[in-house]
């Protein structure tokens, strides 16, 4: 409804919803669309999300490891 013309805060009042929101909504679709550049895409921010749910994940197995390389060596060090 934007793009074909109608103002923000007339179609955010319609929807029920806040005009800085639909703005956002704008702004995000545009990115999307490479009609701007200042902004990640859906995708890139989907793989950016992945990417640090990967991250945490490797860092809780690295320590993981850590603490079980600590263990055995003390264990090691008794006997």
């Amino acid at each position: 409804m934007v793009r074909s013309g109608r103002s923000v805060k007339d179609v955010a009042e319609s929807l029920g919803m806040t005009p800085q929101s639909l703005r956002n909504w704008v702004r995000q679709e545009q990115v999307d669309r490479h009609e701007r550049d200042d902004g990640l895409t859906s995708a890139e921010r989907e793989e950016l999300r992945e990417l640090r749910r990967k991250v945490r994940r490797l860092e809780q197995e690295r320590d993981l490891l850590k603490r079980a390389a600590a263990f055995f060596a003390r264990e090691t060090e008794i006997r």
